[in-house]
């Protein structure tokens, strides 16, 4: 681990020089030992692809007695606590007019639609940051055989909850935006509502779980707080 001062107010923990799911298990495990570990003055942790910010207050503690901590918490992590993390089911439904660029993306790895969904549910993903949009999480451990291009021309309007691959990784979009990523699915779920806590954060594990349209409509109408 390398420390590096960021401003009068922060620290940055650098814990690789890569983006692997190693690496993000590592920055989880330092982040929810800082979150324990209560220390006075420090006021806010931000996790990166490899890295964590932690911010602190000058007034109540300084960057050497910080690092100090910081290298004793980092020492102490276990190899089970980097591979912690609550798993979070997210259904999705995938292809059609949920996810119209599956045939794209089963056309570049040169398999069927359905080895693809099969492919893509089969395995939970580390979330290592969320970003780019409020909820927005990035997930790591997208099998190579689905790595797939962005668009050339990004769309200007992706629908809240839409699944999608962008390069090497595959993520969920909370909120309607636009967007290059490759849909290939969409979920019913409602992951961003002011106001409302996130369904999951960032260290935990996404699974994502095939459903049906029928499905993805019952579940939407209970969001939507519509009887079942």
């Amino acid at each position: 681990m390398e420390l590096h001062p960021v401003g009068v107010s922060g620290v940055l923990a650098v814990l690789g020089d890569a983006i692997s799911e190693e690496t993000g298990a590592r920055v989880a495990a330092l982040r929810e030992a800082v979150l324990r570990a209560q220390i006075p003055g420090v006021t806010e942790s931000v996790p990166a692809y490899a890295s964590l910010l932690v911010r602190y207050d000058p007034f109540l503690t300084d960057y050497d007695a910080l690092c100090r901590r910081l290298k004793a918490l980092g020492s102490e992590l276990s190899a089970s606590a980097q591979q912690a993390g609550r798993i979070v089911d997210i259904p999705v439904c995938y292809g059609g007019a949920y996810g119209e660029d599956l045939p794209f993306v089963a056309q570049h790895a040169a398999m069927a639609q359905e080895d693809v969904i099969a492919l893509h549910s089969a395995r939970p993903y580390r979330i290592y940051m969320l970003g780019f949009l409020p909820g927005f999480p990035y997930l790591g451990g997208l099998d190579e055989r689905l790595f797939t291009p962005r668009l050339a021309s990004p769309r200007t309007r992706i629908p809240a909850g839409s699944v999608g691959i962008g390069g090497q990784q595959t993520g969920i979009y909370p909120m309607e935006s636009p967007g290059g990523w490759q849909l290939i699915g969409r979920t019913p779920l409602r992951l961003f509502v002011p106001g409302r806590p996130l369904p999951y954060a960032a260290g935990d594990l996404i699974r994502f779980v095939p459903i049906g349209p029928e499905e993805f409509e019952s579940i939407a109408a209970r969001e939507r707080g519509e009887q079942p």
